[in-house]
């Protein structure tokens, strides 16, 4: 696996691709395209580190390219560096203007473009190491009510777009009597709980795209994606059953004296007006499996 930072250089003059690759190519895992739209379809594939974008191209120019990239969620955190001959104030203006972190004039600098590189990758990996902290949950490594939120929203608009690929599901989950074992056992043993519920829960998540985030303080959240309602009823079944089999001793648990979870699922469908709604359905479900006994998964309706 090729862990160099991936640019991607859009140009449709071989001369300056080949210029480039040679230039960058010992550090960096560089690739090219020869128009904005063969650049869309390499970006959807995989997305870039750097893209060191031309303006002058036969297809779509490089600032609508570019204005493209940075209205889209998926790749707007990319940085573009616009390498062209376009040389006036006003021009580097529109392309800063367009979205643009850089600017570099024809014919560059080798130099400058090796130290321009190297600043902008770095700032992008530091921007992206603050961005995974804010959305992460430091005690179990899940990601944070906030970061779920915005998932939940991008799932609920994609499903409404495709709801023929893109319907998901999600599931409350909640350790039952959990209080009663932080009480008995101490914090340093409820955070060990945590991580290990944590684990094998994520262990049950198979899909790509699922997600699964600390909802409160026992609680959790889990994103199914591109699942069926009989996928998801099974999945939180089989959560459960996974938390149970790890047998950790909970003397206060008034059954089985072992930690266990309830879990609430609801499903995407088109009549679903928020995510606060499916949330809620949700809620609902899990207070009814709470309500029947505990440790066993109920789906809403």
């Amino acid at each position: 696996m090729n862990l160099d930072p991936y640019i991607l250089v859009v140009d449709d003059q071989m001369a300056i691709i080949e210029a480039l690759g040679e230039l960058l190519g010992e550090q960096h895992d560089v690739r090219f395209a020869l128009s904005a739209q063969q650049a869309l379809q390499q970006i959807e594939r995989q997305t870039p580190d750097l893209i060191l974008l031309d303006i002058m191209m036969p297809d779509m120019d490089g600032y609508e390219l570019c204005r493209i990239l940075k209205s889209r969620p998926q790749t707007t955190e990319i940085p573009v560096i616009f390498i062209t001959a376009l040389a006036t104030p006003a021009q580097e203006t529109r392309g800063l203007d367009a979205g643009a972190v850089d600017y570099i004039v024809k014919p560059f600098n080798p130099a400058i473009v090796r130290a321009r590189v190297r600043n902008h990758l770095a700032l992008k990996h530091a921007k992206d190491q603050l961005r995974i902290l804010a959305q992460t949950d430091s005690l179990t490594g899940l990601a944070n009510r906030r970061y779920l939120f915005e998932r939940l929203q991008q799932e609920f608009e994609r499903a409404g777009a495709l709801p023929e690929i893109a319907a998901f599901g999600i599931v409350l989950l909640d350790i039952d009597y959990f209080k009663r074992f932080n009480d008995s056992q101490g914090h340093l043993a409820g955070d060990f709980c945590l991580q290990r519920v944590t684990a094998a829960v994520k262990a049950e998540l198979r899909h790509p795209n699922d997600l699964m985030a600390r909802y409160g303080g026992e609680e959790f959240c889990c994103l199914l994606a591109e699942t069926s309602p009989e996928k998801a009823r099974q999945i939180a079944e089989r959560i459960c059953a996974c938390v149970a089999e790890l047998a950790i001793p909970h003397p206060k648990a008034p059954v089985r004296h072992i930690v266990t979870i309830s879990a609430g699922v609801a499903h995407w469908h088109p009549e679903c007006v928020s995510v606060e709604a499916l949330l809620q359905i949700a809620d609902q479900a899990l207070y009814a499996a709470k309500a029947a006994g505990r440790n066993q998964a109920y789906f809403g309706v």
